[in-house]
């Protein structure tokens, strides 16, 4: 993990010699430092000091700064590690479980990056239920890297449209409509603004703009 190096995981010993094992805060500490091997142990701790606020109690305002200043995570990560925690809580319960972290081999345990992709690809309209089913598969039993896993949605999503040119074409129409009616809505205000052309124009154009809006939704 590119975030936390080798003078980031003293920075962490020395703040945690100055706690006590028993304390929380000492806690997320640890698992911070143990994070190339067990994010889903961080994202669900950082889960909990997000939703009780803890890092308030422990001098931070926000929950952005906790996570830079105090465990070296930049809050892109935080926020992926939080979203991917909180995804596999919900969907897939059982891939958080001890003895299924403990039983796999390294490379079969998804990482945060692809399970955040999952995330993405279940609110995605362009992908049907078995094209999900076949992703889902590729990062929660395969451990697929993240870039690869983005390579197969693309793949996915061009097939699809290919099989369907129709749906194709009437995605490319509503394109060109919306840059048209872009287009159109910045000539009426600097018609508008310089008062060059006649009345009837800008009435003319206002009337293509009110026929094209309902076709572009």
């Amino acid at each position: 993990m590119s975030e936390i190096r080798s003078k980031a995981i003293d920075k962490l010993e020395k703040k945690m010699e100055e706690m006590s094992a028993d304390e929380m805060r000492y806690q997320v500490l640890n698992t911070a430092k143990n994070f190339k091997t067990s994010w889903m142990g961080l994202g669900q701790i950082l889960y909990t000091v997000w939703k009780d606020k803890l890092y308030k109690d422990w001098g931070y305002t926000e929950f952005d700064s906790y996570t830079t200043k105090e465990i070296g995570i930049r809050k892109q990560t935080a926020l992926k590690l939080l979203k991917s925690y909180s995804f596999l809580e919900k969907e897939n319960p059982r891939y958080l479980q001890k003895d299924y972290t403990e039983g796999a081999e390294p490379k079969a345990i998804p990482t945060y990056e692809s399970v955040d992709v999952l995330r993405q690809a279940s609110n995605n309209k362009k992908i049907d239920r078995e094209d999900y089913q076949k992703i889902k598969k590729y990062v929660l039993e395969g451990g697929k890297d993240a870039q690869e896993v983005k390579k197969d949605l693309t793949q996915m999503i061009r097939q699809r449209e290919e099989l369907d040119p129709r749906e194709a074409r009437e995605k490319k129409r509503i394109l060109v409509l919306k840059r048209f009616v872009s287009v159109l809505k910045s000539i009426r205000k600097e018609i508008k603004v310089t008062n060059i052309l006649p009345e009837k124009i800008l009435k003319d154009v206002d009337r293509l703009i009110s026929e094209l809006d309902p076709e572009i939704g």
